[in-house]
């Protein structure tokens, strides 16, 4: 991090420490009925969530990530589903970006038959608070912290979570009412360790405030945003949208299964895998001491022509030192590589590639995480 730019408390602690951060841009739905499951899994993408491990005194289990095809194979959105009841009939708990939420609720309520399974709002408002930074677990497995009189994982087991990884913490009063308690979900949209907890909106306001009278400080949307770029995950209604096939935004590795059955625009994403290719890829964009640009600026090669690539979000980043974007290039410009921004005159944009776990940076790039 460099001393020129001004670093809010929330993103130092988040990167240093640990912070928390009210998330305001997800949706939570139910889905219930007689088959729940079986009608998703024609639906969904990915993998549908396993059964709670058993024996355990904290329920522990998953929230894949997944997403919504049209036949086209493209995005109506990207979500995380869990597992709220166990059995053919147990009911499913579907988190989802606001952006994709319109489109996913029609979606599924024209392709469920109501008499399998139908989509409604939770017993309880829910909402989901992150708790973020390398000293997030240890936070978290302090009792009385998360949830008092709860059963509560241990360092080492949250230490050793992968992303999508989840705790499921009861409180006495309601063992075994699932669709209640706090769930813990290991977070992979940012690098610093990062957990979301997702439970009532009441709940997670107590939680906030027993952060607060402990010191932890509060983060914003504009720290999420920025830890999220410096990460290179897109998200849905900034980088994807209605027109993006999944392996261009490159969420292939986690939200599509590949060995599960037929599932509405898998026929184009096989033929995609196994055959084709796609037009455009998201890659990084490092802008120097250029301020962040509005979204959608086209991206031209240095000898000028047609635009090669679209910038579409962006920001000054604490960690690199510089503005950093997320977007698209067309197939055929290989990071890395130099770009123009908004014209073959313009600034300067070095493109680098992007995986699961983040930028792939070369040699002179600079950056605080490791």
């Amino acid at each position: 991090m460099t001393p020129d730019i001004v670093i809010p408390d929330g993103y130092r602690a988040a990167v240093q420490r640990a912070a928390f951060i009210a998330r305001s841009s997800r949706s939570f739905h139910q889905v219930v009925g007689r088959s729940p499951e079986r009608m998703l899994t024609g639906i969904l993408s990915g993998a549908m969530p396993p059964a709670f491990e058993s024996g355990a005194s904290v329920r522990r289990g998953r929230m894949p990530c997944s997403a919504i095809l049209t036949p086209k194979g493209k995005l109506l959105t990207d979500l995380r589903v869990a597992r709220l009841g166990e059995g053919e009939g147990g009911a499913l708990l579907l988190d989802i970006p606001e952006a994709g939420t319109d489109a996913a609720l029609d979606h599924l309520r024209r392709y469920i038959p109501p008499r399998l399974a139908r989509v409604i709002p939770p017993e309880e408002p829910l909402g989901i608070l992150t708790v973020v930074g390398p000293g997030a677990a240890e936070l978290l497995a302090t009792p009385d912290v998360t949830a008092p009189g709860a059963t509560l994982p241990n360092l080492a087991a949250l230490e050793s979570t992968s992303e999508g990884d989840l705790w499921l913490l009861e409180s006495e009063s309601s063992p075994g009412r699932t669709s209640l308690g706090l769930r813990i979900v290991r977070s992979g949209t940012v690098t610093p360790p990062a957990f979301d907890l997702i439970a009532a909106e009441g709940t997670l306001e107590a939680l906030a405030g027993r952060l607060r009278e402990r010191g932890v400080p509060e983060g914003d949307a504009l720290v999420w945003e920025t830890l999220r770029l410096e990460k290179g995950r897109p998200a849905y209604g900034v980088e994807m949208d209605e027109d993006t096939l999944p392996p261009e935004a490159g969420i292939q590795a986690r939200c599509i299964d590949f060995s599960k059955g037929c599932f509405t625009g898998q026929e184009v994403i096989v033929r995609i895998r196994d055959r084709g290719h796609v037009n455009r890829r998201l890659c990084g964009f490092l802008l120097g001491e250029a301020p962040p640009p509005a979204s959608r600026v086209p991206l031209f090669g240095i000898e000028g022509g047609q635009p090669v690539g679209e910038l579409r979000s962006s920001i000054r980043s604490h960690s690199f030192g510089q503005t950093i974007g997320l977007g698209y290039v067309r197939r055929g410009v290989e990071a890395p590589i130099t770009l123009r921004l908004g014209s073959p005159e313009g600034p300067a944009v070095e493109v680098r590639s992007l995986d699961d776990a983040g930028w792939v940076l070369v040699a002179g790039d600079s950056s605080f995480y490791p």
